[in-house]
Formats: C-alpha cells, sequence, structure tokens
C-alpha cells in the first residue's frame, strides 16, 4: 500500500487530492498548519493527520519523525502555497511589492518545498517507488507571461509566477541529484479556489487531476519533467 504526505491539505487542491488518493487506495497524511482544521479535515476524509508548518524547520522535523515511526513514506506532495491579494482579491500593483512580501511568499513556495525535500528525501529513498510532485503554475512561464498575444500576459503579481518559475527550477535540479526518485512538478491550472478568491475558471476536481496522476507513476515514470493535464509541458 502507497503512503503519501500531501502538505496544506486541509482545504483547497490539497484535500481534493487527498480524497482522491484515499479513493485510489493510498495511506494519506496531510499536513495543516492548524491542528483543529487539520483533525477536522482528516476525519472528513478517512485520512492521518499531522502538524506541519513547512516555513519552520521544527514542524518539518518532527513530521517527518512522525511519519517515519507511523512506517516511512512512498509519495510527497508539496501542494502548500501562497499567493498575495489585495483585500478585494486584486493583485498587489508592482510599486507596492516590497522584498519581505516577495520573502513572504518564497518562504512558503520555494523554501518550503526545499525544507521538506530536504527532511523527507531520506525517508523516500527507503521505498521502492519513491515519487516527489511539487506544485508549480502556468504562470511560471515566462514566455506567456511575457507575451502580450497570450492569455497569461494580464497576469501582473511580482512574487507569485517569481516563486512558481523557482519551483520548476528546484524540481529539475532535484530531479538530477537525486535519480532514483521520480520528482517532477504540475500545474493544476486556473482552478477556483482560496489562494485566487475562487475567481478560477476550473472545478476543484479537475485542477487535482493531474496532481493525483503524477502521485501515482511508478519507477519507470518520468522525472524532472512539468506536466499540465494534456501532458508535458515545455518551460
Amino acid at each position: 500500500m502507497t503512503t503519501t504526505l500531501i502538505t496544506g491539505a486541509n482545504k483547497g487542491l490539497g484535500f481534493e487530492t487527498a480524497r482522491q488518493l484515499v479513493t485510489a487506495g493510498h495511506t494519506v497524511h496531510i499536513g495543516a498548519r492548524n491542528p483543529e482544521r487539520g483533525r477536522d479535515a482528516a476525519a472528513r476524509l478517512g485520512t492521518r493527520f499531522v502538524q506541519l508548518d513547512v516555513t519552520d524547520d521544527a514542524s518539518v522535523t518532527a513530521a517527518a519523525k512522525a511519519i517515519e515511526a507511523d512506517g516511512g513514506l512512498d509519495v510527497l506532495v508539496n501542494n502548500a502555497g501562497i499567493e498575495p491579494r489585495t483585500a478585494s482579491g486584486g493583485f498587489i500593483p508592482a510599486a507596492e511589492v516590497t522584498a519581505d512580501l516577495a520573502r513572504s511568499v518564497f518562504e512558503t513556495n520555494v523554501f518550503g518545498q526545499i525544507r521538506m525535500l530536504h527532511a523527507f528525501l531520506p525517508l523516500l529513498q527507503r521505498s521502492s517507488a519513491p515519487v516527489v510532485v511539487n506544485l508549480s503554475s502556468g504562470a511560471s512561464l515566462m514566455r506567456d507571461l511575457g507575451n502580450p498575444d497570450s492569455p497569461a500576459y494580464f497576469y501582473a503579481d511580482i512574487a507569485y509566477p517569481s516563486s512558481k518559475a523557482a519551483v520548476n527550477m528546484v524540481t529539475v535540479q532535484y530531479a538530477k541529484a537525486f535519480p532514483n526518485v521520480r520528482i517532477n512538478c504540475v500545474d493544476p491550472g486556473f482552478t477556483a479556489t482560496d489562494l485566487n478568491h475562487h475567481a478560477g475558471t476550473q472545478t476543484i476536481e479537475e485542477g487535482a487531476e493531474i496532481i493525483v496522476r503524477m502521485a501515482q507513476i511508478g519507477p519507470d515514470g518520468p522525472t524532472g519533467v512539468f506536466f499540465d493535464a494534456k501532458g508535458p509541458i515545455s518551460w
């Protein structure tokens, strides 16, 4: 039986990914910063809960020890992420973006994934079929954000797409460094979640599909590749 850990899984894409993987037969640990919300989500899903704040070294280390004691890990889904928005759901104007704001986004979206990989790769390498799925975004693609003819050109935020471009590079470099682990990143598409004030055009079920699919690849599956629902996409 495959054991999977999903970060930021008490709601949104993480919650739906957990639901679909439980249906597929996985034993799932859902990670959440808030214990009350995490335990409630785990009870609704029939999963296990682990307190996990990806921005905190001690929290991540404790979670790794708890999951090791519980039997180990086969699949890590680095789902936790944040996107800065105004109170009304708009983009933060570029002139108002500070280094501290950008740093807070990178702390979760990039450094959080690195922190998780550092803590959990030793455990994953004990699995016969270790897999990592890093959540990226179509907003990471400079060729689209810089192209006036692309629908993505309107996307004006600074910190979020920059952080997701960094996730892509993190994925490529870790995949090269750990060839026995299938490490890929995915774009779930423009999905209606709290992250974007439910402005997305996809359902949560549609957005989670590619995450679930890549969480279930075998030892001969791809690694170091960027996927959306249609398949591999160029960086």
